[in-house]
């Protein structure tokens, strides 16, 4: 079978992801990749690791074997030094991004795979830009939810970057309604899942103790996990957070649907870190990120950990057969 070809965005050039991408051209891909980086930034990445890294045209994806890795160039404004990002490679960040997903709408790439991106740095630039997932979203026009994953266990979110004390309000019925059904979908088509089960967490201490400890459980949680029973969803919950991932509640179970970020994703970070990866659910194309971020200390060093990559392209691209298996191409 042909191997789907994946754009690669390496994110931040000051941080760790060239590096990165470097490791990752040293294995036999399940992917054919193309890179959307500056040449002269990857190369200087391969040289002080000591390896081997030979720039191949995209259209000889397919060809690149290890220490080989397509390119498509995308040039940034200033020199790079590593673990010190200028803002004024800001815009090519973003432009890689927006040219991995113009390529995955028009049918060039089966998916897009990123490394991490520095949201200050981007927003010193004067781009107003609160994520990777939001700014994909809004090129595609599409309504999205955030999930990520490791080999044991799936977490998906209601609500991403909020300050903690405007969670509630953001946690409403069509927002919980909208995110079960982008996720039920990507469970079946994307994962294979046939009757995906959801665990759904409580936003409350005890699932709010029966109104006790607040009433977003009775009031919007629980009708809404009715209505979708209703519609053959099989979702387990509200549960209170404290208890729901210990191994027997979670046997059986699909994924995890949080309410807010650090409610269920330091679970699953402790559980897997290193495997982890971040999946854009809802998109017309797979995206797979790493889970970490630009880690500015470690750039340069030679030292960062590509596990997290790997498993992004690997994932990535089962996403890609899967949804080429069943021609499915929208969420």
């Amino acid at each position: 079978m042909q191997r789907p070809r994946l754009a690669l965005v390496p994110g931040e050039p000051a941080g760790v992801g060239p590096e990165l991408c470097v490791r990752l051209a040293q294995r036999r891909n399940p992917a054919a990749l193309v890179a959307l980086a500056d040449p002269v930034v990857m190369e200087q990445a391969a040289a002080r690791l000591g390896l081997p890294l030979r720039l191949l045209p995209a259209g000889r994806a397919a060809d690149a074997g290890p220490g080989e890795l397509a390119l498509s160039p995308v040039p940034v404004a200033a020199e790079v030094r590593a673990g010190h990002p200028d803002p004024a490679n800001a815009r090519a960040v973003i432009d890689a991004l927006l040219l991995g997903a113009e390529g995955c709408i028009a049918g060039g790439f089966e998916g897009l795979v990123t490394g991490p991106v520095h949201k200050a740095v981007v927003n010193d630039a004067g781009i107003p830009y609160t994520g990777t997932t939001g700014l994909l979203a809004g090129h595609a026009g599409c309504e999205v939810v955030m999930m990520l994953a490791n080999p044991g266990l799936r977490v998906a979110l209601v609500t991403t970057h909020l300050p903690l004390r405007e969670v509630a309000d953001a946690v409403t019925g069509t927002a919980l309604a909208r995110t079960l059904r982008i996720l039920h979908a990507a469970l079946r088509r994307d994962f294979g899942v046939s009757r995906p089960r959801i665990a759904v967490l409580g936003l409350n201490p005890h699932a709010g103790e029966q109104g006790h400890l607040g009433r977003e459980e009775i009031d919007v949680l629980i009708p809404v996990l009715e209505a979708l029973r209703g519609e053959g969803m099989e979702l387990e919950g509200p549960l209170p957070a404290d208890t729901a991932f210990l191994p027997a509640r979670l046997a059986g179970t699909d994924a995890v649907l949080a309410m807010y970020h650090d409610q269920g994703l330091p679970v699953l970070k402790y559980s897997g870190f290193e495997q982890a990866v971040n999946l854009t659910l809802g998109l017309p194309y797979p995206r797979v990120a790493v889970d970490h971020g630009t880690a500015l200390d470690l750039a340069g060093r030679g030292v960062a950990d590509p596990s997290s990559l790997f498993a992004a392209v690997d994932a990535c691209a089962a996403i890609a057969l899967a949804r080429r298996d069943t021609g499915a191409t929208t969420a």
